[in-house]
């Protein structure tokens, strides 16, 4: 989504990386090469429909192959363009830098609603689409990953998965094609929730640095604080329900396509992503909070944290001014335009950039890959181990009571929580945790450490675009 006056968002992601730039000693020639995107495929394809014969428009571009495989999602929409695509490869490669994770960036899209087809019809397209990537190598486990984003999910990627390896039958790798598949599928535990739980876990890192929260003009933890989430899709839904009931924060307000909920004492988001469910869409009629037709105006509504969830270009030159938001996490790719970003800086707005706010995803996809290439479960080698070995500590302690006569009591729950080993889900939750950690640090050290550097996006791209130039220099560029 463009608006008047403003660049698009492909020209907003060279703008800002132009920012970052600047404040960095690159030779021009490595700075362009970081900059372009390497290639763009376009494919158009028919599929047999309802009698006829349909066309489709789809694209698989690949910003960078200073690593590989290079990754990045495949998204479903109407409003998909070659612009858009490269786009989004580009702060894909940023992104994976930024959180080591060892992928290049690619990005890809089909043009096309997917609400407009049945099931079968979905599956049919989702099948022929990869068939013409597979087979010029854009999808394959050692050179180009997808993965899930707006408007797909397991169930197109374990279409994809099974055509990779339909088409590939001796490649015993074959599921590392893509992630984001379904567990049973070869996907992993806490894909689904991993992008939102990133929100989270971005949060609470920057809530534990009592400066920082300081220049967003908050105090405090996240208890409390009120919240509003602009889309309630798969991120903006887990980010919400997690930041709710995990660290008691209060979400005021949720804003979807028709409209939005306002509901100062907290808004019960399982509810409401129930009542979305159950009306198509819509919020009109859900009873725990106040329907609002002009959704757009929710955005500027007095809160300590907005979560724009959804599109790009939500927030612009001509709503910026009025957003009251102290704390802005992009949980979106690009739902702040280059020309909001310079009015929100000027307000004081701290922004948790989108390549690091919601790398979750590509975080756990990147433990999927891994599983997948390593053919075992996360825990299973050493799950049991875990917990023998902790359960002779316990015995040991209890026993020792019981000798000396010390009368120590474990508190209630405490056994039971000690004992239990970490399976995949904890373990891909720890490993998240970590990543979001370390990024943040990475991030924080160039944010306070010189003073040329103003805010998080220009710390982050500057941190992204460095990794990304040692990685070629190492190859002899």
């Amino acid at each position: 989504m463009q608006h008047a006056g403003e660049p698009s968002f492909r020209e907003s992601v060279d703008l800002m990386f132009n920012r970052a730039v600047a404040h960095m000693d690159l030779s021009p020639g490595l700075e362009q090469k970081i900059r372009v995107c390497n290639s763009t495929y376009t494919v158009r394809f028919g599929v047999r429909l309802r009698g006829k014969i349909e066309t489709f428009t789809g694209y698989r571009s690949v910003h960078s192959e200073h690593m590989e495989p290079v990754k990045g999602g495949i998204r479903y929409a109407l409003s998909v363009n070659q612009d858009e695509v490269e786009a989004l490869a580009a702060l894909m490669t940023y992104k994976c830098a930024l959180v080591e994770t060892p992928f290049g960036g690619s990005k890809g899209g089909l043009r096309i609603d997917p609400r407009a087809w049945e099931p079968h019809e979905l599956e049919q397209i989702t099948r022929r689409f990869a068939y013409e990537l597979i087979k010029r190598d854009l999808i394959h486990p050692a050179q180009n990953v997808p993965a899930p984003d707006m408007g797909t999910g397991e169930r197109e990627m374990a279409w994809i998965a099974d055509q990779y390896a339909r088409m590939n039958t001796t490649d015993i790798n074959a599921k590392a094609c893509v992630t984001g598949k379904p567990p049973h599928a070869g996907g992993i535990q806490g894909r689904v929730e991993a992008t939102g739980r990133g929100i989270q876990y971005a949060l609470r890192e920057f809530f534990r640095h009592p400066e920082d929260v300081a220049k967003a003009r908050l105090s405090g933890d996240l208890e409390g604080k009120r919240v509003i989430v602009q889309g309630l899709g798969n991120v903006g839904y887990h980010a919400a329900k997690f930041l709710s009931e995990e660290d008691g924060a209060r979400v005021i307000a949720i804003i979807e396509r028709d409209g939005a909920l306002v509901e100062e004492a907290g808004l019960d988001v399982e509810a409401v992503r129930q009542h979305l469910s159950a009306s198509q869409g819509s919020l009109q009629g859900f009873a725990g909070g106040t329907y609002v037709a002009d959704g757009a105006a929710v955005l500027e509504r007095d809160c300590d944290i907005l979560i724009p969830a959804a599109l790009e270009g939500v927030i612009h030159k001509g709503n910026a001014a009025g957003i009251r938001a102290p704390l802005i996490v992009e949980a979106a790719n690009g739902p702040v335009t280059f020309g909001g970003d310079e009015i929100l800086r000027q307000k004081g707005c701290v922004i948790i950039p989108d390549m690091y706010a919601n790398a979750g995803g590509v975080t756990v996809s990147y433990f999927e890959w891994v599983k997948n290439l390593s053919h075992i479960r996360f825990g299973r080698m050493q799950r049991r181990q875990e917990e023998a070995r902790h359960d002779l500590l316990v015995d040991e302690l209890e026993r020792l009571s019981a000798d000396q006569g010390l009368g120590w009591t474990l508190s209630p729950g405490f056994k039971e929580k000690y004992l239990r080993g970490a399976g995949e889900l904890e373990l891909v939750r720890s490993g998240l945790d970590d990543t979001m950690r370390g990024a943040y640090q990475a991030m924080r050290e160039i944010w306070h450490g010189r003073p040329d550097v103003e805010d998080l996006r220009v710390a982050a791209y500057i941190v992204s675009i460095g990794r990304v130039a040692l990685t070629y220099q190492s190859k002899g560029l």
